[in-house]
This record gives structure tokens, sequence and C-alpha cells, in this order.
């Protein structure tokens, strides 16, 4: 009984685990929630009035939200910092009270300098927030010179418990944050495993979703292993660790996925388009009964379950016979050991179950130090001293060097607090037109709609979600004031789980925390008796209001048009995956060794800026289907192309220290045409009236054809190389079409 409630607990951490990575939604919700909760506490014991205990609350809330280093230290310096920032601003708000036209202007300049802030890094976006919203607290609470002194306690208060929150209740520190994240990526992988494992048995109705869950899986463990890049940056592991673990998380996304093509090729009466995995609605391959038989499967079917199982135990319970047994069976396939009798397409799904047992074995190693070995099979002992060979190898690796970054007007920080300021000038004279007392609301709307937005489409985006979730949570803030009443508690505990609700879907919709937000400053006008169904009208009015008056100011003043953001982030992919790849095969072709997983996480950041910034054109709303499909192709084309160049990467790597991959300088001849045609795409990105063509010409694959004799001209690895480069070639090829480049006829 024991044993089973262990294991229920350990599947529902796993599960937790993998859907919020690293628990970061969690802690920030428990975190903001906390806080409040014990500046609430605090201010009834010295008793406070609501009005007092509602702008305590909200100090809390954001003396715990704006703090984003990443470091207990600097937390604290900025910690302590905001306090005078926020007693500043909310002293600044009582004294211009009832000075309208200073008031507004000091309030438009706050916001400039709260954005421009942004430009000095996490301090200064986080006394910028707090400057900016302790003042809209003090509007919104009706803060007074002569109320300064209660208020001021409030706020200490509020800083306090957030600070002992943050420090001694729910500590994160960046060594404990990067063990979860581990955590996660290991039932994130073990999640994909599961799903390739239901492709074996998938009938024709059933195929869609399982190649759903497929690409979801997929994409999830890229999310993780990104997110882990991350926060390696930002913890104490030495250099020599840090390029280990993240050497070792690669090789295991590599091999995850790459398993998932080798399923769906086996699966399929010809070799699987890589696409496939990375783009929703993507023809389906002709999916057939598993080729062989049926014992094959079978085999199949266990040996998946099996590597799951490497997967998910836990350090403490990864040893013993059976788990060695388990190791050491999937270990031999990469070494022709034990391979069934079925066809060449199956057998390749044995050796990626070895690859992907090798690579979980590498990243166990990693993550948990030394492993047991006394029942290590050979084919076992090999792949450890190929490990210990490649760590041996690793280094610190140079400093990139930093990019020159734009200056003046053309600063994004800059252009964005001109825009904002602009904006906030426009909500505040139409809000004022709509409420003399709330027209806060619209400058609120208009400053929130240009965080973390870069072109005129993110930010309408972006409006049009706060306006959809605000209407909702209106209809929900009547419904709960009604039954909430005067039951101050209540609402106060009803306030509290709604904040959490927030900040645990903030990452995940935009329209639900709006949603929740709304709903909770419902209760709020009722704990301050101010509430009526018509002030919650009035906040969709200003809401939208303030959305609009957001989009106008960045389509007029200095705009970022969605196409202009889109091409220069575009021709960053594309410089970053000649970066990659040109470095790739220039190791595997005898060159010096480069920083290759640096430059890979380049360009896989580079592609999430990407993708990011096309949502204006993919969103479900807009009328072009035409441009959002066409965007939709080309950034699944681009991850197609940036997982070839990370599987080139990673096999480049493996160089100075496996044995069986040799550096052969005529794969510097097979990727010439790829690194022209990717220049040429650039080439015409950045100027559309440049006299750029794309080059076909005879497939990579022909250099796989045998001799005379029947034996292949390359060995398997090198194979394999060629075989990602042909599909980085296509793929490539393929972005000349929806982007409007000439493609050349091949020469004769």
């Amino acid at each position: 009984m024991r044993a089973a409630g262990r294991s229920v607990r350990t599947r529902l951490r796993d599960r937790v685990a993998a859907s919020d990575p690293g628990l970061l939604r969690l802690v920030a919700g428990l975190r903001t929630v906390g806080a409040i909760a014990l500046a609430l506490a605090v201010l009834a014991l010295i008793g406070s009035d609501v009005t007092h205990l509602v702008a305590g609350a909200m100090a809390a809330m954001v003396a715990t939200f704006a703090i984003r280093e990443k470091q207990r230290g600097p937390q604290a310096v900025t910690l302590a910092l905001g306090l005078p920032v926020a007693l500043a601003s909310v002293s600044l708000a009582a004294l211009l009270s009832s000075r309208v036209v200073i008031g507004d202007a000091f309030f438009v300049v706050l916001i400039f300098c709260a954005v421009y802030g942004r430009r000095f890094g996490d301090r200064g976006t986080a006394l910028g927030l707090i400057g900016f919203q302790l003042y809209f607290v003090s509007l919104f609470v009706g803060a007074t010179v002569a109320g300064l002194p209660e208020l001021y306690l409030a706020l200490a208060v509020a800083f306090a418990s957030s600070a002992l929150v943050r420090f001694a209740i729910v500590p994160a520190t960046p060594a404990g944050v990067l063990q979860r994240l581990r955590q996660a990526f290991r039932a994130r992988l073990a999640q994909l495993i599961s799903a390739q494992a239901e492709l074996l048995d998938a009938g024709p109705d059933d195929v869609d979703k399982v190649l759903e869950g497929l690409r979801e899986g997929t994409a999830r463990l890229h999310e993780t292993a990104l997110m882990i890049q991350t926060r390696l940056d930002d913890n104490t592991l030495d250099a020599s660790t840090t390029r280990l673990v993240q050497r070792r998380i690669a090789d295991a996304e590599i091999a995850a996925e790459r398993l998932g093509l080798l399923l769906l090729t086996a699966r399929s009466a010809r070799r699987a388009d890589t696409l496939t995995l990375h783009l929703p609605g993507a023809p389906i391959p002709s999916m057939g009964r598993m080729p062989g038989a049926d014992e094959a499967t079978e085999l199949l079917r266990r040996d998946l379950a099996a590597l799951r199982e490497l997967v998910v135990r836990p350090p403490a319970e990864a040893r013993g016979t059976a788990v060695s047994h388990l190791r050491n069976r999937l270990l031999g396939y990469r070494d022709e050991e034990n391979l069934p009798a079925a066809s060449p397409a199956v057998q390749d799904v044995f050796r990626g179950i070895g690859e992907t047992a090798r690579a979980v074995m590498g990243l166990r190693v990693a993550l948990d130090g030394p492993q047991d070995e006394s029942d290590d099979s050979p084919a076992t002992t090999r792949s450890r001293e190929e490990l210990d060979a490649e760590d041996a190898a690793i280094d610190a690796g140079e400093e990139a060097a930093d990019e020159a970054e734009p200056t003046g007007l053309r600063r994004p920080t800059t252009r964005a607090a001109v825009q904002v300021a602009v904006g906030s000038t426009l909500a505040i004279v139409g809000g004022e037109m709509l409420s003399a007392q709330r027209w806060y609301w619209a400058v609120l709307t208009c400053w929130i709609v240009f965080i973390n937005t870069a072109s005129t489409g993110e930010i309408l985006v972006k409006g049009y979600r706060r306006l959809l979730g605000t209407v909702f949570g209106v209809v929900a803030g009547i419904v709960l004031a009604g039954l909430v009443g005067q039951h101050t508690w209540t609402a106060f505990a009803l306030v509290l789980v709604f904040i959490f609700a927030m900040f645990y879907t903030a990452p995940l919709s935009y329209t639900l925390m709006s949603f929740f937000v709304t709903a909770m400053l419902g209760l709020l006008y009722t704990l301050l008796h101010t509430y009526s169904a018509s002030v919650l009208l009035l906040r969709i009015e200003e809401t939208a209001l303030g959305a609009a008056c957001g989009v106008v100011a960045a389509a007029l003043v200095l705009p970022v048009r969605t196409d202009s953001r889109t091409d220069e982030l575009l021709g960053t992919v594309l410089d970053r995956l000649t970066d990659v790849t040109e470095g790739a095969v220039d190791q595997l072709s005898g060159g010096p060794a480069a920083d290759l997983l640096d430059r890979s996480r380049d360009l896989d950041q580079a592609l999430g800026d990407l993708r990011a910034a096309t949502q204006p054109l993919t969103h479900p709303i807009t009328p072009m289907r035409a441009r959002r499909d066409t965007a939709r192709y080309v950034v699944a084309l681009l991850e197609t192309c940036a997982y070839h160049a990370r599987s080139l990467a990673a096999t480049a790597e493996l160089l100075p220290t496996h044995p069986s991959i040799a550096a052969d300088p005529r794969l510097r001849g097979a990727v010439r045409r790829t690194v022209r045609n990717i220049g040429a795409i650039a080439a015409h990105v950045a100027d559309p009236d440049a006299a750029t063509e794309v080059e076909t010409g005879p497939s990579i694959a022909s250099l796989l054809e045998y001799d005379t004799a029947g034996v292949p001209r390359y060995g398997r690895i090198t194979g394999r190389v060629l075989r990602h480069l042909e599909r980085l070639d296509e793929a490539v090829t393929g972005l000349a079409r929806p982007l409007g480049v000439p493609v050349a006829a091949p020469k004769r």
C-alpha cells in the first residue's frame, strides 16, 4: 500500500511538474496570495479600515510581482528601493489629486519614466512598475494628504509582508527552480514517449488525435529545454557543469524528436516529413500496419515502456539489477545487438530507442551524478566511456560578443515610452469625458497593452484579449457582488482566490487573466462601498477606450508595423540558422571546434521571438486567412530547419570523443547550396527588390548511393548527417515559395 501511495504521489508530482515547468506559476501565485494575506492579517490586527486594507492588499501584490531578478540579493535591494519609490508616488498622487491639469501632466511624465526605465534592466523595470501602479492605487482608493500617514503604514506593512513571504515562507532559489525544471523536463520527456507509443496502435480514426499529441509533446519538451537554458545562465553552477547540463538536455531533446520521426516513418509508406511534427494541419502520412512480424511491434511496445521507465524512475530507485537489465537491453540496440527480424524502417526505430536511452543515461549522470555500474553490459560500458570522454572535452567556452543596440528614438524602450505617453494622454482626455472619477482605468489599459509587445499588431491582439476578458469579468463581478454582499472577509477570501488564478493563468491566457482581474475588482468595489452595475459597465468602456488609444498611439507615433517586425526577426532567424549549420558542417568536415551549443540556443531564442511576433498574423480572429496560413507554414518550416540544424550541431560536438564519427571534408560541398539559399532568402527578406533566387539541384540523398559492390559509400553516422542536410535543404527550398523568392530551374 505504501509503495502504491508513493507511486500515485510520484505520478501526480510528475503531472504537475510537466504542466507547470519549474512550478513557476504556482510559486508566483502562492507568493502573491501569501503576501496579500499576511498584509491583510497585520493591518486587521492594528485596526486599519477597509480602504487601507484594500490599499495594503494591492501594494503587496505589486511589491511581489514587480520583482524579476533571479538572485536573492538583487531581489532584496530592489524591494528595499521600491518602498521609497512607492511612498513618493502615493504622496505625489495625494498632493496633486485636486490639481487636475498638473496631476494629469505628472501622471503622463511618470508613465514615460516608468517605461523608459526598462532600458536599465530588471531593476529599472520593477521600480517603474511600482511607481506607476502605486500612483494608480492611490487614485483607486481616493488617497488624500490627511490620510497619508495611515497609507504609509499600509505600504510599509505590504512591502514587509512581501519580503517575508519571498525570502522565508515561499523561498525560490535559482538552484531550486533549476532542479524543478529538470524534473519537469523528465516528466515532459516521459509524456512524449507515451505519445509516441500510442502511435504504434493508432488506427485511421485516431491518427489526427495521436499526431496532435505528438506535436504538443514535442513542443512542450522544447519549451522546457529553453526554460532550463535560460535559468542556467542565472544559476550559480560553474561554467563546465552548466555546459554539461545544456549538452545533455539538447541530446535528450534531439534523440526524442528523432525517435518520433522514425516511428512515423515506420508507420508510413515512405520516409516521414519532419514538417508533420511542426505544422498543425500538415498532410498526414498514409498510415498502415507496422511492417514485419507482430513480434517486432510487441517488442517496440515493450521497449518504449522500458524507455519511459528509465526516464521517470527517481534517482533513489534507479538502481538494481532490474533497471540495469532494461538499460543494457536498450543500449545494445545502438551496437546492432538483438535487433529483431523486421524491415529496415522498424530496425531504425529500435536504433532510435537505443540512442534515446543513451541520451537519457547521459542526462541522468549530468543531473544526478555517478550511477551504479556494477551490472553494466559491454554496450552500456561503451556508452559510459563515450559520455565520460564528452564530459572531459566540455569547457567553459567563450563569451559572445555584445551586439550593437539602436540609439535615440530607435531604441525600443525610448520608442515605447513615447508611444505610451502619447496613448496615455489620449486615454486621460477620453477617460475623463467618460468619468471624472474613474478615468484611470483607460490609462491602466493603455499602459498594460504595451507591456511585452513590440508591434502594432501585437498591441491590437493584446487589447482585444483584455477587452474580451474584461467583458466576461464584469458579468462575473456583478454576480459575485450580489452573492457576497457586505461579507467583508468572504470577499477578501474570494479576492485571494482570483489573484492566485490570475497569476497562475497569466502565462497561459491573457484573456483569462483579465477575466480574474475584473472579477476581483468587482469585489473590491463592493468592499469600498462604491459598487454598482454601472461602475463595472464603465470599466468596459474605459478598457475599450484605453486599448483603442494604445493602438492609435502605436500606429501613428514611431510605428513598428507587424510586417516590419516579423521581417526583422525572420532575418535574424536565418542568420542564426546559417551560423549553426556552417559551424556544425565545418566542424564535421575537419574544421576547428566552435561553440555550437550557444549558437543553437541563439537560434532557438530567435525562433521563439519570431513565433511570438507572428501571433497577430496567426490569431483566429485575423480576417486574412491566407496570411495566417502562410505565417504558420513559414514558422513550421523554420522549426523544421532548426531541428535539423540542432541535430547537426549535436553530432558535430560528438566528433572529438565519439569513435564512430570521423571528419569528412566532402561534407563542405554538400552544404554549400543550402547556405547560399539561406543567404538568398535573407537578402530577399531584407530587400524584396534584390535580385536573388534559390538554387535547386540533385538531392543530397544521392550521396548516399551504394557503390558497385553494394556497400554504402558512408558510415551510418555520416549517412545520418547527410540525411539531416538533405531535409534541411528541402525545408530551406520550401521557404522560397511562401516568401516569394524566385526558384531557379535545376541546371542540366
